[in-house]
């Protein structure tokens, strides 16, 4: 290639990537058509708590809690709506904890609103927790969760996107019980 060639394709270069730019901001701009689907913490398992023994904090291990969600959709035609999810969660490191890292499970469903489960996945995140700190927060991030429309004019309102930790049957019934032990 002849330096006058690479002149102009260096010259050149930022037209054509100044038109990706375009393209994209047009794209970001449009407007849904419809609303998201509601994003949302299942109340029974938006809190996990370990207790070893009796019901007292002193017996309090790890503890998690979903803190909230927030989603963000496109519509395109008749093709499925896409979503992201963000979820902002804490865990605890309670006095009876053993060790300073932690795996922790939860879940993310899609469900037609009222009807049926679409999809269920699980996921896992590990938190480590440096000396003397007992909280550490974080968002987990999802990006293109598809969701089928059978019409193009079936709306976002129609499902949800639901949220929780995977718990044991006794964490259930404690979360149940309305008790509640927080890491401070």
């Amino acid at each position: 290639m002849s330096r006058s060639q690479k002149l102009l394709l260096l010259l050149a270069l930022p037209l054509f990537l100044s038109g990706c730019k375009t393209v994209s901001g047009v794209f970001e701009k449009k407007k849904n058509i419809g609303p998201c689907p509601a994003a949302l913490v299942l109340w029974d398992a938006a809190r996990k708590v370990e207790i070893h023994g009796a019901d007292k904090y002193d017996n309090v291990g790890f503890t998690a809690e979903v803190l909230g969600t927030r989603s963000f959709c496109k519509y395109s035609g008749t093709r499925p709506l896409t979503a992201d999810l963000k979820i902002d969660m804490a865990f605890g490191r309670g006095p009876a904890a053993v060790g300073d890292t932690k795996e922790y499970k939860y879940f993310v469903a899609v469900v037609r609103k009222n009807l049926a489960v679409i999809d269920k996945q699980i996921f896992s995140v590990n938190v480590h927790f440096k000396p003397g700190q007992p909280i550490v927060r974080r968002t987990e991030r999802f990006g293109r969760i598809v969701i089928p429309r059978a019409k193009e004019n079936t709306s976002g309102t129609n499902f949800e996107i639901i949220v929780g930790l995977e718990l044991t049957p006794e964490e259930l019934e404690f979360s149940r019980s309305g008790k509640r032990f927080r890491v401070n």
